[in-house]
């Protein structure tokens, strides 16, 4: 009889990955509070909290350097770490970065990438302590770690979530994916004509948000200022529908959204007409805006509802209803999350 087919990393997606790689992970020491499986690390010093999380950016899966100018490189590197430190609730402090560096950067390059670097850390207060540097063979590596801290009462993780809660999304949704569409559309161009000049005009919000975006730093103290604790909080790194799937499983529920409350800048769905790409679906699947998805409980929606630049979006349902959109005639589709794709560099970081 044949063997068991084995499956390959793009057949298997990042949550199930992600799973086979981590399900026997044992925390062996009691301060370990919370290991893989949410936007941080927790680490407990005696009441103490520490939030770490770390990630790798590799050229050619990542970012595309014939588009994307170093210094929004070493900002945008920044971001998406302390962006995992603000969807805890906590506190980014201090960051290391490491890069392995291909021989076709110079001197100058390098140092344009930590100019985005050190304007991060002026932008967010944060202190650059240490990491590391070394050749690479395949261009331009980064790792980035941030840690930050959170008070015991005030941290959120992704499994607080109950049914009934509403859902709700900090800014819009699909810009940056969009942002990237167009770069890469304006590249392929060039490539074929080194005369043709990129028609970028009109769309400088969306290109920003994908080349400089920023974290939602204001979001903790917002809350606070109005008496509200959300029940679940994460990054949207990976677009709207992972994100929130990532919820549901750690909270047992369900999900209902409103494809109509989805929040959508009019430069996202000016590009996306132009692409015949629907603006829900480039929110939904986009990735890389980093806007912050959380629950809160329904005594909380008065007010939720009264703070600038935040969207109820949905509710949480029982599990058994699984994950919804309803469309604005009223019809339901069912969600899928796209996730995590190796052979797409917009896949969320």
């Amino acid at each position: 009889m044949a063997g068991k087919k084995i499956k390959t990393l793009s057949e298997l997606g990042e949550f199930e990955l992600i799973r086979k790689l981590t399900d026997d992970i044992i925390l062996r020491h009691p301060g370990s509070r919370k290991g893989i499986g949410d936007d941080s690390a927790v680490i407990d010093h005696n009441g103490f909290l520490t939030l770490v999380t770390t990630d790798l950016l590799l050229e050619g899966i990542h970012f595309d350097l014939t588009y994307v100018p170093l210094k929004h490189l070493g900002y945008k590197s920044v971001i998406v770490n302390l962006s995992d430190i603000y969807a805890m609730n906590g506190i980014p402090l201090q960051i290391t970065v490491s890069i392995g560096i291909s021989s076709k950067l110079s001197l100058g390059a390098i140092e344009e990438f930590y100019k985005g670097i050190k304007l991060a850390c002026n932008q967010y207060d944060i202190d650059l302590i240490g990491g590391d540097t070394s050749a690479s063979l395949n261009g331009l590596t980064i790792s980035v770690t941030a840690l930050g801290t959170a008070q015991s009462q005030q941290i959120v993780y992704r499994k607080g979530a109950k049914t009934g809660d509403l859902i709700c999304v900090t800014g819009d949704l699909g810009g940056a994916y969009m942002g990237l569409l167009l770069l890469e559309r304006e590249n392929r161009f060039f490539k074929a004509d080194h005369g043709y000049k990129p028609q970028l005009d009109g769309y400088q919000y969306i290109l920003e948000r994908q080349l400089k975006p920023e974290a939602r730093k204001d979001l903790g103290r917002t809350l606070m200022g109005n008496q509200v604790k959300p029940t679940a909080m994460i990054d949207i790194s990976d677009g709207l529908s992972s994100e929130l799937m990532h919820i549901c499983e750690a909270s047992g529920t369900g999900s209902r959204i409103f494809a109509d409350r989805i929040p959508i800048h009019p430069e996202t769905k000016k590009l996306a007409g132009h692409l015949l790409i629907s603006p829900v679906v480039a929110a939904l699947n986009g990735g890389e805006d980093y806007e912050i998805l959380f629950t809160i409980s329904p005594e909380d929606y008065s007010r939720v509802q009264a703070m600038e630049g935040i969207t109820v979006i949905g509710i949480m349902t029982e599990k058994t209803e699984g994950h919804l959109m309803e469309l604005a005639d009223k019809s339901t589709i069912i969600m899928e999350a796209q996730g995590w794709n190796a052979n797409q560099r917009w896949a969320g970081l």
